[in-house]
């Protein structure tokens, strides 16, 4: 296992098998610009014994584990566009529960909730179509990277828009040093594994 990578949820596959998981994640080095290392899961994803173990994984962060770890029920999966769609679809049919995509602006048709939010350079904003949540239900956010925290909280922020309730932000990646989970505080976070390298993407 590389030595920037902590394993943090991925541990209840044994160390050994979530070595080999964290192995399937592609280090790039200076993409799309130096100092930036980018996280290509695209791997992970083609490999399907790994993606069924990160399912498996995020699975009993809802369902709680033979330790005693409690879980987080939920109703519905959201995931953030768009490597939240690839993780959460199946992690929602793994619950045997709803899954709602959280979109870019102007990909869905109207009536649309919309959160803008700022980037490093401009801003973005993400929409859920009104009605698709009923209201109170428990919601988990999905998505691949935890960075700086300004998509995930505006997912937040979308679903209790619209009448959700989050009961926990899941992520497969997040890396430390960029200030995601201090932007998340007061919420539940969970994460598969955790970079500790703030020149990551």
């Amino acid at each position: 296992m590389s030595d920037d990578i902590s394993v943090v949820a991925l541990s209840g596959l044994g160390s050994d098998r979530a070595a080999e998981v964290r192995a399937l994640i592609r280090d790039v080095p200076g993409y799309p610009h130096d100092p930036i290392v980018f996280r290509d899961i695209t791997p992970l994803l083609a490999d399907g014994e790994a993606l069924r173990d990160v399912v498996e994984a995020f699975a009993r962060l809802c369902e709680g584990s033979s330790d005693g770890a409690t879980g987080h029920p939920v109703d519905v999966v959201a995931g953030m566009e768009a490597r939240g769609f690839l993780l959460g679809a199946p992690l929602a049919t793994r619950l045997g529960v709803g899954f709602v995509p959280l979109r870019k602006a102007g990909k869905l048709p109207p009536p649309v909730e919309r959160v803008s939010y700022d980037l490093e350079y401009g801003s973005a904003a993400i929409e859920l179509r009104t009605g698709t949540l009923p209201a109170g239900a428990r919601v988990l956010l999905v998505d691949d990277v935890l960075a700086t925290g300004g998509t995930a909280a505006a997912a937040a922020e979308l679903v209790e828009r619209c009448g959700g309730q989050v009961v926990a932000a899941a992520f497969l990646l997040e890396l430390g040093g960029l200030g995601g989970r201090e932007r998340l505080t007061g919420r539940v976070v969970e994460t598969l594994l955790r970079v500790d390298d703030p020149a990551s993407s």
